[in-house]
């Protein structure tokens, strides 16, 4: 065990390894579910076909309206908080500075996602009585769909990106984490600055992104739950 091993490994942040290593885990493991949805159930583009997957069924709406990623960024949450510790003695000031940038990015992300409120307003546009008041819902639809891919969720991407991009010179500065570790992140964090919705090339990005950050997040839960193990002896 590496010395730096032993100065880390404190008994006090044993829970919150644990919660970081298993939060990576679903993460990497909501990815395939997510793809085979949007395989499956490719999202809509009419706001009016919107409506109707979520009066078909209201889960399947939410989940084609991204559901799944809003619940993989709360555990993102947990998976910074819990590099936070680990990485604090290589570069303190810098982990903060991911911290809470980590922490506004996911912010932004709950706040440009829209799910509930399509959902909302697909059952007012069902009750809806009249061609005015359905015409009325549906430009609201409308602009909920621009709101999912508005500054909000740019921001969010970006600056999750550039978390990355400071993650990484600090495990490499560090013993904890393999060089192999660092250089995914990095990686990750390269694709991720252009962003989903910047046309073609973003969505060429953000799947390219997919690959190392999953690895990524495999290999700091295998680390976390190491740390966790060591903490709680």
């Amino acid at each position: 065990m590496h010395a730096l091993d032993a100065d880390i490994a404190d008994s006090r942040w044993s829970g919150l390894y644990r919660a970081g290593a298993w939060a990576a885990l679903i993460i990497v493991a909501l990815i395939p579910v997510q793809m085979v949805v949007f395989t499956v159930w490719p999202p809509p583009e009419a706001v009016a076909d919107w409506f109707a997957r979520f009066q078909s069924s209201w889960l399947l709406g939410l989940v084609s309206a991204d559901l799944l990623f809003m619940v993989s960024n709360v555990l993102l949450a947990l998976v910074y908080l819990g590099l936070y510790p680990a990485l604090r003695r290589d570069g303190e000031s810098a982990m903060v500075i991911a911290l809470v940038l980590g922490f506004i990015g996911i912010a932004a992300y709950l706040a440009s996602n829209t799910a509930f409120e399509m959902l909302a307003l697909s059952n007012r546009y069902g009750a809806a009585a009249t061609d005015a008041e359905r015409a009325m819902l549906l430009a609201a639809g409308q602009a909920m769909l621009q709101t999912t891919t508005g500054t909000a969720f740019d921001a969010y991407y970006i600056l999750n990106a550039v978390v990355l991009l400071i993650v990484a010179p600090v495990m490499l500065r560090g013993h904890v984490f393999s060089r192999t570790t660092a250089y995914t992140a990095l990686a990750s964090g390269v694709l991720m600055l252009i962003p989903s919705s910047a046309g073609t090339i973003g969505t060429i990005f953000s799947i390219a992104s997919l690959v190392p950050w999953a690895w990524f997040s495999i290999l700091i839960a295998r680390r976390l739950l190491q740390l966790a193990r060591l903490a709680a002896n």
